[in-house]
């Protein structure tokens, strides 16, 4: 049985990591958490920004930092508002239907996300995707260390990964088809025998239509 891999970010949905991530800054315990989790991440910014075009395994991990000393409960507890309010809003108008599409013919639909795992398992559940690949906080005596646990999920990362699930669940990777916005998933979309690019951006276009690869708007 073939499997799909859905990227989620610009793929499926029209927010990226930042978003959520903000989302949890502003519910802290106190309005006083919120400024000073707010405040360490415009330090960051800079780097963050830097790290974004150069590195996404280090933009993540940077980016990850802010959940340091977040209660392993709250991260639970704020999940479900957190996708009802940033996340469902944002997925795109014909995501469902190319979701659907896989699964209606007997595809494993598996996301491969950048996005923490309580998380990317609501997004899951919501589509009705069959598997989630996603990154993992650390967790030390119930509180969030704001380390991410190995392996991260981000740029050439994500093909060694989508190798592995599909070794492990038996699926021929050139039977297995993979989606994504961006070019700096080429390496995962380069893997399986049907690679689409799906609201590319511009590098990722010009190398779809190169190799006469499916172009795809999920927001049209």
């Amino acid at each position: 049985m073939p499997a799909s891999y859905f990227d989620v970010d610009g793929t499926l949905i029209t927010t990226n990591l930042v978003h959520p991530t903000l989302f949890y800054m502003l519910n802290q315990p106190t309005p006083l958490h919120s400024v000073a989790k707010l405040g360490r991440a415009i330090v960051k910014a800079p780097w963050m920004v830097l790290a974004e075009t150069r590195d996404r395994r280090l933009f993540n991990e940077m980016l990850f930092t802010s959940f340091e000393g977040v209660s392993e409960d709250r991260l639970v507890c704020l999940a479900e508002e957190t996708f009802d309010k940033v996340m469902k809003p944002a997925i795109l108008p014909k995501a469902r239907d190319l979701v659907r599409c896989s699964l209606d013919k007997g595809h494993d639909v598996v996301l491969i996300t950048g996005a923490l795992d309580f998380l990317a398992n609501r997004l899951r559940d919501h589509l009705g995707a069959t598997d989630v690949i996603a990154n993992r906080l650390e967790i030390k005596d119930f509180f969030a260390t704001g380390k991410l646990l190995r392996p991260v999920v981000a740029g050439p990362e994500k093909a060694r990964l989508v190798r592995e699930h599909a070794r492990a669940k038996g699926h021929n990777l050139d039977e297995c088809f993979a989606y994504s916005d961006s070019y700096s998933d080429v390496p995962m979309l380069s893997v399986v025998g049907y690679p689409a690019a799906v609201n590319p951006d511009r590098r990722l276009k010009l190398l779809a239509q190169a190799y006469h690869w499916p172009i795809l708007d999920l927001a049209a």
